[in-house]
């Protein structure tokens, strides 16, 4: 029997295309690895029953309406869905699924990394001793503070944030968080729920974000709300760039309200917004929450589990979001 024809967008771990490779006939992109404009994914489709996706593919309205007919599942390899058109794929019958579960320590383990590092200044000390600046140690010499008795507010406390919240208790912090609706005791484990944002911005020495993107996050850091947190506070993001206010995210940096903010994430990325390449104390990472062998390749298998669903058994996928 033929194998399924799979378009592939993006190079992936060497496991996660080795099985691909065994179960399809796996088309990829030529050039270098990129995300695909419409067009590209448009040219590239033709002839597939499955599409094998990442974040900044585009998948908008306009594109899925004009997918090939034969389409039928496009695994995207994150959790994150806001770069496909959910309702749109729904209207043509094409099955969308996502990776859940497999990166939420990964993740937190950048959200500790960004936080640890804007506490003790560590963006700033690296950048010191690589332009041979540094004349020893002094006294004053680059103070940052401790994280021990600090309080770390989680915004969004799903899978992520609660893994983040393990780590951090195990720093000494304080943990508050802020979600959709208050978790069961056994999983807040000693945390405080705060039912709006005014009380939980208060209660923020650390501001560690893990919302979603999407119109209703968009900007939710906005200048009235970087206000809200206490002076010295820190930022810290891991989730979607889009939901941070750049420019005023900026202006409090420079102004002195908050100490430092660490970014994993930034709204149009690859571009980043010009203030954070010159700002002292702000620490960037390129997106690198998943970036380890043993996430990467469970997000691979994940993809491939709900293509093996559809295209080889005829059955539901396992993660489907739409």
């Amino acid at each position: 029997m033929a194998r399924p024809t799979l378009l592939q967008t993006r190079n992936l771990p060497a496991a996660v295309e080795a099985r691909a490779a065994r179960d399809y006939a796996v088309r990829r992109p030529e050039g270098p690895d990129r995300t695909l404009d419409s067009a590209a994914l448009l040219a590239a489709a033709k002839g597939c029953e499955g599409i094998l996706c990442a974040a900044g593919d585009a998948l908008d309205a306009a594109t899925i309406a004009a997918l090939p007919e034969g389409v039928r599942i496009i695994a995207t390899f994150s959790v994150g869905t806001d770069h496909i058109a959910l309702d749109a794929a729904k209207a043509r019958g094409i099955a969308v699924t996502n990776t859940p579960d497999v990166l939420s320590v990964a993740t937190a383990e950048i959200a500790m990394l960004l936080i640890l590092m804007c506490a003790r200044r560590a963006g700033e000390a690296e950048r010191l001793l690589r332009a041979r600046e540094w004349t020893g140690w002094a006294p004053t010499q680059l103070m940052g503070v401790t994280l021990e008795g600090k309080r770390l507010g989680i915004l969004g406390m799903g899978r992520i944030g609660r893994e983040l919240a393990r780590m951090a208790r195990g720093m000494g912090m304080e943990i508050h968080y802020r979600n959709r609706a208050r978790l069961a005791p056994e999983e807040e484990e000693g945390a405080t729920f705060h039912p709006d944002d005014e009380s939980f911005l208060a209660a923020c020495d650390v501001l560690s974000m893990h919302i979603p993107g999407g119109p209703a996050t968009n900007r939710w850091l906005n200048a009235a709300r970087i206000a809200a947190l206490p002076k010295g506070a820190i930022v810290v993001n891991t989730g979607r760039g889009t939901t941070v206010d750049d420019e005023a995210l900026c202006d409090a940096l420079r102004a002195g309200h908050l100490r430092a903010a660490g970014l994993d994430v930034f709204a149009g990325e690859p571009a980043i917004h010009e203030g954070y390449h010159t700002a002292p104390n702000v620490t960037l990472l390129p997106h690198l929450g998943s970036a380890t062998v043993e996430t990467r390749d469970a997000m691979g298998f994940r993809c491939l589990d709900n293509l093996d669903a559809v295209l080889i058994r005829g059955a539901e996928p396992p993660h489907r979001v739409a």
